[in-house]
């Protein structure tokens, strides 16, 4: 196990990206993922930890032109309770509703929920069907530079991201919905709050006419990654939504699927609860 030879509290984003800069860092936030990780082994401290809670500015929801933007500090109990949220993107604050307990919600932040990278991440599923993108600074030449990625391409495996070592997370961007836009959020699991999701799903588009377009379909916990799910969304993009759409939808996300079995649930179940789920929500889009 690496010992900590340095703890940094940077009070700025150009002195925290100036010690990422520096070498191998470990960056604490919420700690909620991050300590018991550690404690379990599966994560080992790098030389430096660095405490970014206080760094100006990571902090808060705001408007910014056509997009919704969270600051990555912001604590899931903030973004739950956030009115801008509530307006714009209320799929996102079920999703928080749905998160562990009142007190890891107070501490845990949607920064540090992406960068957790867990498949079963519950803000991961509802962001992705929202088109998020991820915003990353960084300071490669002396002065802070941002770029942006799409949240649905930002995950690489369980734990990993494509984020640099000089890389700090600030934000996530949510484009505002367009007019007649729906999403839904639904996770199971044997306590909804509580418990990591046996599995997740999420479904978004503009609806028309009875026809859902600019859809959007997500699912957690059943590959390596939060996935897209590009053959369902093929199966209801500009398709009225009658009973036959909807089954043939049902139908292309359970085949689309590939979990695995583990301690919460078989393979088999989770595809079965893919298919039985989406096609209930999509039932409840078409009566709302």
């Amino acid at each position: 196990m690496t010992t900590i030879e340095r703890y940094a509290a940077p009070k700025s984003l150009d002195e925290a990206l100036g010690i990422l800069q520096q070498g191998e860092v470990t960056i604490l936030a919420g700690g909620t993922d991050l300590m018991p990780q550690t404690r379990a082994g599966r994560i080992a401290f790098k030389p430096t930890l660095m405490n970014i809670r206080d760094v100006a500015g990571l902090s808060g929801v705001v408007l910014d032109g056509d997009a919704l933007r969270i600051g990555a500090l912001t604590t899931i109990t903030e973004v739950l309770d956030d009115p801008l949220v509530k307006e714009f993107v209320p799929v996102l604050a079920e999703a928080c509703d749905h998160f562990a307990s009142d007190q890891i919600r107070n501490a845990g932040t949607i920064g540090g929920n992406i960068n957790n990278a867990s498949p079963a991440g519950d803000t991961l599923v509802p962001l992705i069907v929202l088109d998020a993108e991820v915003e990353l600074a960084s300071k490669p030449n002396g002065s802070v530079t941002t770029r942006c990625m799409p949240l649905a391409e930002y995950f690489t495996g369980p734990g990993r991201t494509r984020r640099a070592a000089g890389e700090l997370l600030t934000a996530v961007r949510i484009p505002l919905p367009k007019p007649g836009h729906v999403a839904r959020f639904y996770k199971f699991g044997t306590r909804p709050a509580l418990d990591i999701s046996t599995i997740s799903i999420g479904i978004a588009g503009v609806m028309r006419d009875g026809a859902l377009s600019d859809t959007r379909v997500a699912f957690g916990a059943v590959a390596p990654t939060p996935v897209r799910a590009k053959q369902t969304e093929a199966a209801l993009e500009g398709r009225r939504l009658d009973q036959s759409t909807i089954e043939a939808a049902a139908n292309a996300a359970r085949d689309e699927v590939n979990p695995i079995d583990d301690v919460r649930a078989t393979a088999w179940y989770r595809k079965e609860l893919i298919h039985n789920m989406t096609k209930r929500m999509l039932d409840h889009v078409a009566q709302a």
